[in-house]
């Protein structure tokens, strides 16, 4: 598997490299930047943080990165108020393998970035409102509210057809590649 992007800023990259983070075969996570170990819930403050690191296996400089953060959404997810339903759950395996999987995981990801970017937008703009304020702009029938989220689900759609787009392109090329045209 190819080496991934440090992980990140949710929009927009920090100048310099990233911090590496090494995982040793007794399982302890060291960061090289502090030169001390350090936890999976101290790697998810540098998520939240935003923070630009990558996660190397020590003997052989894997990128680990992916797997230490599917371990933080594990804990998450065991931990309290899980953010995906068995049934969320039971249809994103069900895409592993699928033909469709490289397409899930490019619109999971767009979307996700979408919201990300709704949340900014939402937070920019209640800065300095008083309760009763944020009350009424949090209204679903406000309509900055309405015009917000008129514009994620815009996008969302937008997203999906691409999707379908691409999907018709390559079908129409494998097709074509057999001498099937329709």
């Amino acid at each position: 598997m190819p080496d991934s992007p440090p992980v990140g800023p949710i929009s927009g990259d920090k100048a310099g490299a990233p911090r590496i983070i090494k995982k040793y075969p007794n399982r302890r996570l060291y960061d090289t930047e502090t030169s001390t170990y350090i936890t999976l819930t101290e790697i998810r403050q540098l998520v939240m943080d935003s923070a630009l690191f990558v996660v190397r296996d020590a003997k052989t400089n894997e990128d680990l990165t992916r797997s230490i953060l599917l371990q933080i959404i594990l804990e998450e997810e065991t931990g309290g108020a899980p953010m995906f339903t068995e049934a969320v759950l039971a249809n994103i395996i069900r895409f592993y393998g699928n033909a469709m999987q490289g397409f899930m995981g490019a619109y999971l990801e767009k979307n996700v970035q979408t919201f990300m970017d709704l949340q900014v937008k939402m937070a920019e703009q209640s800065k300095g409102l008083s309760p009763e304020m944020w009350a009424q702009f949090m209204n679903a029938q406000s309509p900055m509210m309405q015009g917000m989220m008129g514009n994620y689900v815009e996008q969302s759609k937008n997203v999906f057809t691409q999707m379908q787009e691409q999907m018709q392109k390559q079908s129409e090329q494998l097709l074509s590649a057999f001498g099937l045209k329709r």
